[in-house]
């Protein structure tokens, strides 16, 4: 395997929680699921210790990063810039069939939301969000959020939410369409910026951040 494929391979184990914050990396067991030696897994993970994914223990291998409380507020901060301004250029550059393709995701999440389907809210919020960042225009930009929000992925769309909080997420995200759709980059900036800070506040009650605890080893299929 490419060493690029390692990375991304393992980068996926991680951020879809196959192996939880906290939880020692099973090298041996990696090595066999995807056929290689430790040598390229350990290079990889030297990669996805500088992306904040993993955490290098001397002499005692390595484990999936927990995230405190301040890496959460701190990663959501930036996370909160980013997005507002994604929202401002997106409103100069977007194309009217990007605005119905929004407008139509939209539509879908809301009715998933009737249904209290909160795993197919979720894609469908996580897919519109993106959508704003796309229709931005800067590959740049675009980096740098998906690296940013590769790290508060799990925490941002698996978190439980109270039949409030849920209802104002969704008006929020009406808020949100009914800016694009005017081309308001300031507001929707504004918009953003609240909805992320509303987010962060909601993750922090949750819980969601790890702390420090006896260190466990996972197994892996």
């Amino acid at each position: 395997m490419l060493h690029e494929e390692v990375v991304g391979r393992i980068r996926a184990i991680l951020l879809d929680g196959e192996i939880p914050p906290g939880a020692r990396i099973p090298e041996r067991e990696l090595c066999e699921r995807l056929e290689i030696s430790r040598t390229p897994l350990r290079e990889a993970l030297k990669v996805l210790a500088a992306e904040g994914l993993v955490q290098l223990l001397p002499h005692r291998g390595s484990r999936a990063a927990k995230l405190t409380d301040k890496d959460m507020r701190d990663l959501f901060e930036v996370c909160q810039g980013l997005e507002a301004l994604a929202g401002e250029l997106a409103c100069e550059r977007i194309s009217d069939a990007e605005i119905d393709a929004i407008a139509a995701a939209h539509a879908d999440m809301v009715q998933h939301y009737r249904e209290r389907d909160l795993i197919q809210y979720y894609r469908g919020n996580r897919a519109i969000h993106e959508a704003i960042v796309t229709a931005a225009g800067n590959p740049v930009l675009a980096g740098l959020y998906a690296s940013v929000t590769a790290r508060i992925r799990r925490a941002r769309y698996v978190t439980p939410m109270t039949p409030q909080r849920w209802a104002l997420a969704v008006k929020e995200h009406e808020a949100i369409l009914n800016a694009l759709q005017r081309r308001d980059g300031v507001g929707l900036a504004h918009i953003l910026r609240a909805h992320l800070r509303h987010k962060r506040e909601e993750v922090l009650q949750a819980g969601f951040a790890e702390t420090e605890g006896n260190d466990v080893t996972l197994r892996i299929a």
